[in-house]
């Protein structure tokens, strides 16, 4: 959520940034802009008012104490009208308050200055290309070929179960996905990351802390009894333990990792780009989430990139970044690169990550702040990315390590499979 501050340096610069994100901010920034206004002028009536009662109930004392009752009885009676002047002006501030809070939620992150012009996922820059590209033959087959092959992946026993998008893992199939797992969990940890196991489940004020709510209220599952979200990432429940927080400065950066399952509704997906793993409602994930002092995270945003990339490299995987434009990107992102690999079965790159820096829009939202060397708080900048989600990398894995004898286990994985080939 943008600060008021933010708002208020610059205006005309706040809208002609989140034009980069294709966001018409002329109104809402003017609306935000005349109710703080307003709040300001209440909340001067307001302590103007406090005062005044207070000089009153002090005279009100003295009048008492030198014996003139009728006077303090008229300064009672005016005492009971300004209170009654002071509950209404104070109703009418938190509503002013509420209304701004309203609509400052609605309005997206301004995006960093290093974020290209664009509108949709063509004009995203690629900046950076790595990894060996396979050469399979005609014949080679789709990971969902394969899977049936092996008997890795029945995705006829998901839809029986719970529905299309929630496949069944078997045999090799399952520890291969487990093995990813636990690589990436001792990845992170040797790179200084804390793990942390978080639930599943989150509140609302929790999808209100790192921006799904509310854009993105209906691409998430509703517990409706109890109120609760399915998470649609680790980042949610892990950003949200420094909520209402405020960190000692030499406590900074906080480095955690977690794997949980994520989920997703996916509305309005189709088409043969959500065939197989491609697309799922329910995958796993391993997070890594910073909380930085303002001036140390883009260096710690290349850090992370950096951290994605190496992953990618040990698992023998072709790969790509991609600097995304501000039409691409996320409603609470400042900037955002997507890590895609190479299926060569199918021809086509698939993301697999998304590394972000939020800078303080989150914080805001969580009121997530440092105390620094001058002893007052600052907000923190937030930052998160996958590291990595597993469907498409096991899509790429089986693909592109497809050979007459079987698929080939990468190397880095063997200790955990307890295989080296899938046959």
């Amino acid at each position: 959520m943008l600060t008021i501050q933010q708002i208020k340096a610059d205006p005309e610069a706040i809208v002609a940034r989140l034009a980069v994100k294709g966001f018409k901010g002329e109104k809402p920034i003017a609306r935000v802009l005349a109710l703080d206004e307003l709040r300001r002028g209440l909340q001067l009536k307001n302590d103007n008012a406090a005062a005044e009662l207070n000089r009153m109930a002090a005279s009100i004392g003295q009048a008492m104490k030198d014996g003139r009752r009728e006077d303090a009885d008229k300064a009672k009676a005016a005492v009971a009208i300004l209170k009654e002047e002071q509950k209404a002006i104070a109703e009418e501030l938190t509503r002013t308050e509420d209304a701004i809070r309203d609509e400052l939620l609605n309005i997206p992150n301004v995006p960093y200055s290093g974020v290209p012009e664009g509108t949709s996922a063509a004009d995203n820059i690629v900046e950076k290309t790595g990894g060996p590209m396979p050469d399979l033959g005609a014949d080679a087959l789709p990971h969902w070929e394969l899977a049936k092959k092996y008997n890795l992946i029945d995705f006829d026993l998901g839809v029986k179960i719970t529905g299309a998008g929630f496949p069944v893992y078997l045999g090799k199939g399952a520890k291969l996905q487990r093995a990813l797992i636990q690589f990436f969990l001792d990845q992170a940890s040797e790179a200084g990351y804390l793990e942390v196991q978080p639930p599943y489940v989150v509140n609302e004020a929790s999808g209100y802390g790192t921006g799904q709510l509310p854009d993105k209220e209906g691409q998430m599952y509703f517990v409706t009894l109890d109120k609760l979200y399915l998470i649609p990432t680790a980042e949610v429940p892990v950003t949200n333990l420094y909520r209402d927080v405020i960190i000692p400065a030499e406590k900074l950066p906080i480095k955690n990792c977690a794997y949980s399952a994520c989920f997703r509704r996916e509305a309005g997906s189709y088409g043969k780009d959500v065939r197989g793993l491609n697309r799922l409602h329910q995958f796993d994930k391993v997070e890594i989430v910073r909380i930085e002092k303002p001036e140390n995270s883009y260096a710690a945003l290349e850090e992370m990139k950096d951290h994605v990339q190496g992953l990618l490299e040990k698992l023998g995987l072709p790969w790509h970044i991609l600097r995304l434009c501000g039409g691409d990107m996320s409603f609470t992102s400042a900037i955002t690169f997507d890590f895609e690999v190479y299926s060569a079965a199918q021809g086509r790159w698939l993301e697999v990550s998304s590394v972000s820096n939020f800078e303080t829009y989150q914080a805001n939202r969580l009121k997530c702040r440092y105390r620094g060397e001058d002893k007052k708080t600052h907000l923190c900048h937030t930052l998160n990315g996958s590291a990595l989600a597993l469907p498409r990398i096991m899509a790429a894995l089986l693909e592109n390590n497809q050979t007459p004898k079987g698929i080939i286990v990468p190397e880095c994985l063997r200790k955990y499979t307890g295989f080296d080939i899938i046959d």
